[in-house]
């Protein structure tokens, strides 16, 4: 699951294997947020859920030693979002279990995903559904009072909108690109027999296999977690093998296999993005823009609400 970035049950948890006696590492308290603790446990749960693709790939050991470089900043980042939550039940926002049930279900549509499939993806990431639900229930409360303070408060000008315009002759070429998914296949000695298993499973594919379902099975690239999702890739930022397959694809299609320097790809185009007058164009830039002003707005308001806390960190 791709990722959006967003808390946690606590347990003790056993990392980087027990000593020669049989000791293992206690739960412990790594940070004080008001009246509220964040564990051990908590910070290296969130940091295994939130790991993109490519970490989740690492072996055990270089995935724990990544975790264990960079836990002070995760840290910071759970402190913030514990925060959040709390301004949230401070303006009273709640969440109902419909709300989040309905949330849970657009996961699994996103990801092409049956309940059997959802619940053994949730499970290998530690979680009951239980302890799910009320993630996803804390990351609903978060949006919404982001929205409320921070969100709604934000409005571009057609002056700032004409500015930028005028200014980035070349946000047209910046902007058009593709969303796309992949099965991936890497480059091996025998050529022939990889380019037979990509033909195959093109024609699986083809015969009315579900894409996605075949990308988490047979894919040899992270993504394949999600699907084969790529998500969506400029075209300044494309090969030239992509872009001359994608250049005659319609959303929706599926190319025949063909290789990169990496390896054999087969291609989706889920969609293709161009603006077809300029009034698209100027949408996009304001959406853009908006997005700017709302990164510098809401650092703010964070700012403003450590200021107000009380927040001890002991990591």
């Amino acid at each position: 699951m791709k990722k959006v970035i967003v808390c946690f049950a606590c347990v003790v948890m056993f990392v980087f294997g027990a000593t020669a006696n049989g000791a293992i590492l206690l739960d412990k308290v790594m940070a004080i947020v008001n009246k509220e603790v964040i564990t051990w446990s908590d910070l290296y749960k969130a940091m295994e859920f939130e790991a993109t693709d490519e970490i989740k790939a690492m072996k055990d050991d270089d995935r724990r030693r990544f975790f264990k470089e960079n836990e002070a900043a995760f840290l910071e980042t759970m402190i913030d979002m514990r925060l959040q939550l709390q301004e949230a039940y401070r303006a009273g926002i709640s969440v109902g279990d419909e709300e989040v049930t309905k949330a849970m279900e657009g996961i699994k549509k996103k990801y092409s995903m049956t309940e059997e499939m959802f619940k053994n993806a949730i499970g290998k990431e530690g979680f009951t559904i239980a302890e799910y639900k009320k993630k996803l229930a804390d990351q609903i409360a978060i949006g919404r009072v982001v929205e409320h303070e921070v969100k709604s408060k934000i409005l571009i000008t057609d002056n700032e909108l004409d500015q930028y315009l005028s200014e980035n002759k070349e946000i047209r070429k910046e902007s058009d690109g593709f969303n796309i998914s992949h099965v991936f296949f890497r480059k091996a000695d025998n050529r022939q027999q990889v380019e037979a298993k990509a033909m195959d499973i093109y024609k699986k594919i083809k015969a009315g296999g579900n894409f996605s379902d075949t990308a988490r099975q047979y894919s040899e690239d992270a993504s394949a977690q999600s699907g084969g999702s790529l998500g969506f890739i400029k075209k300044s930022d494309m090969s030239k093998e992509f872009l001359d397959v994608l250049s005659k694809m319609k959303d929706g299609d599926v190319s025949e296999p063909f290789w990169s320097g990496n390896g054999i790809h087969i291609l989706r185009l889920n969609e293709r993005k161009e603006f077809k007058n300029p009034q698209e164009l100027k949408e996009a830039v304001r959406q853009k823009l908006m997005d700017d002003k709302f990164i510098k707005e809401y650092r703010s308001w964070i700012k403003g609400l450590r200021e107000r806390a009380y927040v001890e960190i002991k990591l």
